[in-house]
């Protein structure tokens, strides 16, 4: 019973006629149960005594009706023969072992046809797109055969062929006898090689070539296994060639623009080619070649000829796609980096540099910064080491021109925060001023800001030119609560006896900082002052009319805390009786409330408003201190001279000048100057115009007080000089109390680490010289580059 599954197999595949073969007798019927016909009868199955065997000549017949099949298979006509019957034919074979010759035989059949196909394309008349096409013939009419043989010896493919590793499938013997009978032919291999880059070629120069014949090409290798080694090497070099010269031949012909617009449509279409008929193993090495020739091999020359000219055109699109391009490529980011970042340093450099430029410089800035921002934010796409870098150059170049760029963003601040300022709106001039600290932060002598910035803060209070309390405590906010740079400026040296008072003034320096308290701390005291003296003003007024009838004059005195306010220098003016009076009544007044406080009057910061008769009706006028003296003089006469007015005023002679220039040449005028010119000389005479004429009733003429002079921008930037002096030294002074013992280059190199304004050698050498002066310090008597701390 061992047999007994084969047998039963045998039995299934014998049963009825099958092949020629009848059904054994024993198997036709069973004897009747005896018991008469009525009775049930029961079949009997029983096992052969011997292995079914085939019919002679069985193998030999089969073959033959399937080899017939094969053949009209390749000749593609009709088969005479059922496909089923051929299918059981091939099983039946194989269940009689005849699996091995039958693979053979059958494998010699296609080889033979195989080899039979190359003949037509040894013919070397063939044009080079007819060779393809018949090849491509060739070849489906060699897949669709392949699938029709195999689905005959389909039972041969599942048992023995799977059976045997060593053994190709049906349809891999098919591949495998097309590969070795005909693509490995040289000239055939050759020629269709060269065909399907022929076709390439013309469609990379815009011919319409059939895109489905490349593919099905390409497919026949990729399935033989030969696309790597017999095509793709040969298609990338010939590639590598072509966008070589191309790349060289357009940067000559082509503005930047148009030459990365074409390096775009070029990856377009090679990605495209991946998509439609090559192998997609070919996309990275394909990509990368025409990434290499087009962008890698000229980068620099690119950048060169023409990125400045898209940053100064704002060429937002184009700047976008340069950066996309770029980043494909290994190092193109870091060229463009280093490019863009050169960029900005000579085109800012270029608004800081120029003294023509300085009335603009700081809108020229912001303006800058703006577009700058929009094309990091819009063309790099907020690439952090493009962020970090902007910042870096804008640093650097704005630093070029050491206090003049600070200067001036404080004069920007001051006519932005000035009334009268109508160009923005409170959000809008949030906006501009929140721009203007990002100026700020990038400058190195922020001593310089804060001094003028502190000057103009006064002026526009004391003048009452202060567009809003909330803009000046909004800059004030933004001032305090930035990031420091360093708060290292504060030392005391009150725990020692100084030789000379300089280095005690460094305990009340403000801090060096870029927005802190320190600073903010002496702004925050102007406006307390600022509100105090309302308050004293209501107290004073109450006090007056308590006194005897009010006087023709209503007098407003601000009291300001010396150590808050810019340093003033008193100017000794002779000032009209009825104020002379109105200040000791204000002073006794204050003082008795204050006892033991010092009044020192600053003339220069004063204001009024005049009433004035002309022959056009009443005006007034609202006017400085200065100019008041001036025009009360032509209550007592009709015209003056220079030095009559100079002596009857005491105004110093500069001043004056400016003040008699502002009444006599500027727009509303006054007075009438003799001779006419517009620079005030000695000996000039001065009429009242009593013909003036304004449309206004209040006339401002105090304007002058805004304007800076000459001898006070000079007079701020050395005051911040002087402060940098005892800031050097109170850090020179906090290292060597600390270190005790230092060298000369170390010292020097702790100090530039610790001073953030800019300092030379030549200035650090002069205060170590000073404090060695005032033994501070000393020099080591073996070594004159080494210093001790004296304690």
């Amino acid at each position: 019973m061992a047999d007994e599954g084969p047998r039963k197999g045998s039995v299934s595949a014998l049963v009825g006629r099958t092949n020629g073969l009848t059904k054994p007798a024993a198997l036709a019927g069973g004897p009747a149960k005896p018991g008469g016909a009525g009775g049930s009868r029961k079949l009997v199955i029983k096992n052969f005594r011997d292995r079914p065997r085939l019919p002679d000549n069985y193998t030999q017949d089969t073959w033959r009706k399937l080899h017939e099949a094969v053949r009209a298979i390749q000749g593609s006509t009709s088969i005479r023969y059922n496909l089923e019957e051929l299918y059981q034919a091939v099983e039946n074979l194989c269940s009689h072992k005849v699996s091995a010759t039958l693979y053979k035989q059958l494998r010699q059949v296609c080889e033979d046809h195989v080899q039979a196909q190359i003949l037509p394309f040894r013919e070397d008349a063939l044009d080079s797109l007819v060779f393809l096409k018949k090849m491509d013939t060739c070849w489906q009419d060699h897949c669709r055969q392949m699938i029709m043989v195999r689905g005959i010896f389909l039972f041969l493919d599942r048992t023995y062929v799977l059976q045997n590793s060593l053994l190709p499938s049906i349809w891999d013997m098919g591949l495998e006898l097309f590969r070795n009978h005909i693509i490995s032919d040289k000239m055939v291999q050759s020629k269709t090689i060269d065909g399907i880059l022929l076709l390439i070629e013309r469609e990379r120069s815009g011919e319409a070539v059939d895109r489905s014949l490349l593919r099905s090409l390409l497919g026949m290798l990729s399935d033989l296994q030969v696309y790597k080694d017999s095509f793709e090497l040969k298609f990338l070099e010939e590639t590598n060639c072509l966008y070589a010269a191309e790349g060289q031949r357009l940067m000559q012909e082509r503005e930047v623009p148009e030459y990365l617009n074409h390096v775009s449509k070029r990856l377009e279409e090679e990605g495209d080619r991946v998509i439609t008929y090559l192998d997609h193993s070919t996309q990275r090495p394909l990509i990368a070649c025409v990434e290499k020739q087009l962008l890698g091999e000229h980068l620099t020359a690119i950048l060169q000829k023409g990125l400045d000219h898209l940053l100064d055109e704002n060429r937002v699109p184009d700047l976008t796609q340069m950066y996309q391009l770029f980043s494909r490529v290994k190092g193109g980011q870091h060229a463009l980096l280093q490019h863009w970042s050169e960029y900005i340093k000579t085109f800012g450099t270029a608004i800081v540099i120029n003294p023509e430029k300085d009335k603009d410089m700081v809108q020229d800035l912001l303006e800058f910064k703006d577009r700058v921002d929009h094309v990091v934010e819009v063309c790099f796409q907020r690439n952090e080491r493009f962020v970090n870098l902007m910042k870096e150059s804008f640093e650097a170049f704005i630093n070029r021109r050491p206090n003049k760029p600070a200067e001036l963003i404080a004069k920007h601040v001051d006519s932005k925060l000035r009334a009268g300022n109508k160009e923005a709106t409170d959000e809008e001039l949030e906006r501009i001023l929140d721009k203007i600290m990002i100026l700020f932060r990038f400058i190195h002598g922020k001593d310089v800001f804060e001094a003028f910035y502190k000057k103009d803060l006064a002026k526009r209070l004391l003048v009452g030119k202060s567009a809003s309390v909330d803009a000046e405590k909004s800059m004030l906010s933004k001032l305090k609560h930035g990031e420091p740079w360093g708060q290292r400026g504060l030392l005391a040296l009150g725990q020692r006896a100084a030789p000379v008072p300089l280095l005690g003034r460094t305990a009340g320096l403000s801090c060096v900082t870029e927005c802190g308290a320190a600073f903010t701390s002496k702004l925050e005291g102007m406006f307390k002052d600022m509100e105090l003296s309302k308050d004293i003003m209501v107290h004073f007024k109450q006090h007056m009319q308590n006194q005897s009838a009010p006087g023709p004059i209503d007098l407003t005195v601000n009291i300001l805390t010396m150590g808050y306010w810019p340093t003033y220098t008193p100017m000794e003016v002779h000032l009209p009786p009825e104020m002379v009076r109105l200040q000791e009544v204000f002073k006794a007044f204050y003082l008795g409330k204050h006892s033991g406080r010092k009044l020192q009057w600053q003339t220069t910061l004063g204001h009024a408003v005049l009433k004035a008769e002309f022959k056009e009706g009443k005006k007034e006028f609202q006017v400085s201190l200065f100019q008041t003296l001036v025009l009360l003089m032509f209550n007592e006469g009709d015209g003056f001279s220079f030095e009559e007015i100079k002596m009857a005023t005491g105004i110093e002679d500069s001043e004056l000048r400016r003040t008699l220039q502002s009444l006599a040449c500027g727009k509303a005028r006054v007075l009438i100057k003799s001779p006419k010119g517009k620079e005030v000389e000695d000996g000039d005479k001065f009429l009242f115009n009593a013909e003036f004429k304004h449309k206004l009733f209040r006339i401002k003429i105090n304007q002058i007080q805004m304007k800076e002079t000459v001898e006070e921008q000079v007079s701020t930037t050395e005051r911040v000089f002087q402060d940098r002096q005892y800031q050097i030294d109170a850090a020179i002074v906090r290292i060597m109390k600390m270190r005790k013992t230092l060298g000369h280059n170390l010292l020097v190199s702790e100090l530039y680490n610790q001073l953030k304004f800019p300092v030379k050698p030549g200035d650090l050498k002069k205060r170590i010289e000073s404090l060695i002066d005032r033994d501070y310090m000393e020099r080591d008597k073996d070594s004159p580059n080494q210093y001790h701390y004296v304690a």
